[in-house]
């Protein structure tokens, strides 16, 4: 039985998708004026594995990720390059694509740009102006009328009162209530003619939060299962969804709500507004894509957690000892089974609303139980377990043998290696203890057998 934790309900909720058998599942991808940083690929590499595991669960997943390709950093930065926003947004998209395909980050059913469904934004503005969920304001903007709207702050669980106090922004000549939020931006005179579109408000162009609700309920319907992102957007941006799409339907917007935890450089979340972000393809001149994929694997999707090299060298290790234990096993070319122990363990770990760290620890005992006999069903178990997370599926001597590019092994990832040769030895299985010395002394590890136990130096 599958679990997830559901924001809005502050709990973990046994999953009933409303289509028994299909998953509808909206999360909100990129902004596209620069290159995707490690941060960016938690979020992305968290919903791909949920989606995998949804197919991997028998599900079939409609999955919309999409891309907002305007907004007013988008427009600055188009000004600061002196190119179109077009042009931006499609260089950016492109790396966007190039980034995350290394990460092996699965593409989505559809992936909507903002830009393409300003028609459907246009006609959800209308439809709450006329619920007097919305009202034309002397700037020229149109802005959603907060206190109108039942249940604000359910999803952040604040009410309006506290929402209120925290609010630091005045109220100018457009908004009736500091909490009010913009659906459709009136245009600037300075803006370029392709960051405005005509309406009956006048020329503008839509705001943030109303696009991810159009592009969301012309996809999928005015109600789905599941919707996702960053802990960052739970408010005000999915606040503001919901109040928009359940404000113009009156039915419940998405059943389920996912929020991913932080990246955090310094125990501070990774940002482009803080500075302190690490680029993904700087990350790949240094570290190898499955490595990072690895990386952000190992701790559950709504944890935060900290980024550095030493915990990347760390990934690096314990990839390793997956493909130590894979290198000269054919599998046997059979389906996975999931009735086998380990696999078993995997299944109900991931059905715990994904939670992949317990579920790499049954793949690392079995790894172990591959070691010690070398079994071509249990390697074909680890590879097929790995598939389902988007790992294991290389040629074990391709990895093994490819140059770390930091200047070898770690070591950690000696001292990996060294326990299971120490596993393989304890098994009788010496040739394979033979190959892990090879393997050690091919990367310049002199290794040293005692009573005392095995000392390694570097040559």
């Amino acid at each position: 039985m599958l679990k997830l934790y559901n924001t809005l309900a502050r709990e973990k909720q046994e999953f009933k998708p409303i289509d028994p058998g299909k998953v509808r599942m909206y999360v909100c991808g990129m902004t596209i004026y620069d290159y995707c940083h490690v941060g960016h690929g938690r979020m992305l590499i968290a919903f791909d594995v949920v989606q995998r595991w949804l197919r991997a669960s028998g599900f079939e997943v409609t999955y919309i990720r999409n891309i907002t390709d305007i907004d007013d950093k988008i427009i600055k930065r188009a000004g600061e390059r002196g190119v179109s926003i077009g042009t931006l947004t499609r260089e950016f998209i492109s790396y966007m694509h190039e980034d995350i395909g290394a990460l092996g980050i699965e593409p989505p059913t559809r992936e909507p740009r903002a830009t393409e469904f300003v028609p459907q934004m246009l006609d959800l503005v209308g439809r709450l102006e006329a619920k007097r969920l919305a009202y034309a304001a002397k700037d020229g903007d149109v802005n959603f009328s907060v206190r109108d709207f039942p249940g604000y702050g359910r999803l952040s669980g604040k009410s309006l009162e506290q929402l209120r106090a925290g609010e630091r922004v005045s109220v100018g000549s457009g908004k009736r209530d500091p909490l009010d939020f913009v659906m459709w931006k009136r245009a600037k005179p300075d803006e370029p003619a392709e960051a405005r579109w005509e309406s009956r408000w006048g020329p503008g162009r839509p705001g943030w939060h109303i696009e991810c609700s159009a592009m969301a309920m012309s996809l999928l319907g005015e109600q789905f299962d599941i919707h996702g992102g960053g802990t960052d957007l739970q408010f005000p941006h999915h606040e503001n969804e919901i109040a928009q799409s359940e404000g113009a339907t009156g039915k419940p917007f998405a059943n389920y709500w996912l929020h991913n935890g932080f990246l955090n450089v310094d125990n501070e979340k990774m940002s482009k507004s803080l500075g302190n972000f690490f680029t993904i393809r700087d990350v790949l001149k240094s570290f190898d894509a499955e490595v990072v994929r690895f990386f952000l694997l190992r701790t559950h999707y709504r944890s935060p957690f900290n980024y550095s090299d030493a915990h990347l060298e760390d990934a690096r290790a314990g990839l390793t000892r997956f493909y130590v234990a894979l290198r000269d096993v054919a599998d046997d070319g059979a389906p996975l089974d999931w009735s086998e122990p380990h696999a078993a363990r995997f299944r109900d770990a991931m059905d715990d609303d994904f939670n992949t760290p317990l579920a790499l620890a049954a793949m690392f005992d079995l790894a172990n139980e591959v070691n010690k006999t070398r079994s071509p069903a249990l390697a074909r178990q680890l590879r097929r377990l790995g598939g389902v997370l988007g790992l294991l599926q290389r040629d074990s001597v391709e990895f093994l043998q490819s140059t770390p590019a930091q200047g070898g092994l770690t070591d950690a990832a000696i001292e990996a290696l060294i326990a299971e040769r120490m596993i393989a030895k304890k098994a009788r299985n010496f040739a394979r203890a033979d190959q892990i010395r090879d393997e050690l002394a091919s990367q310049s590890i002199a290794l040293e057998d005692s009573p005392q136990g095995t000392t390694w130096r570097r040559r």
